[in-house]
């Protein structure tokens, strides 16, 4: 397949399907005679699985482990385990993170009388304090 087809089956931009193939997460498919890049179903299982993982959070480098353990298909599944538990810490801690600045935003707009801006309880609260 082509590298727009590749990239439409997967959702992914062109320019993104050779950005992975740059920094190493695909590797670079053979080329046709017209020096087209000719993609194969393996190709598009490991994009699909690249897009998935970023969907998910993932970072590149965390991807590159995660891809380096999956071409190991005897290996323990242990580090595996180890880097999806590192990842979850961090998306329960974002998780965390989003509920505080909720209840912040909740209470700064239900200060709101809706009035003039020079009352507005919401820029006040997101002004910098003066030490004037």
């Amino acid at each position: 397949m082509t590298i727009g087809d590749l990239a439409a089956a997967t959702g992914t931009k062109v320019e993104t399907v050779r950005w992975y193939e740059r920094v190493g997460l695909l590797p670079a498919p053979p080329r046709t005679e017209g020096n087209y890049r000719a993609y194969d179903a393996g190709h598009l299982r490991r994009l699909g699985f690249i897009r998935r993982s970023r969907d998910l959070g993932f970072t590149v480098a965390q991807i590159r482990e995660l891809l380096a353990l999956a071409d190991q298909r005897d290996g323990s599944c242990g580090q595996v385990d180890l880097l999806a538990r590192a990842h979850l810490t961090t998306v329960e801690q974002k998780i965390s993170d989003l509920m505080r600045l909720a209840h912040e935003l909740h209470e700064v707009i239900g200060q709101c009388d809706c009035g003039t801006v020079a009352e507005c309880r919401i820029i006040e609260a997101l002004s910098p304090h003066s030490s004037m």
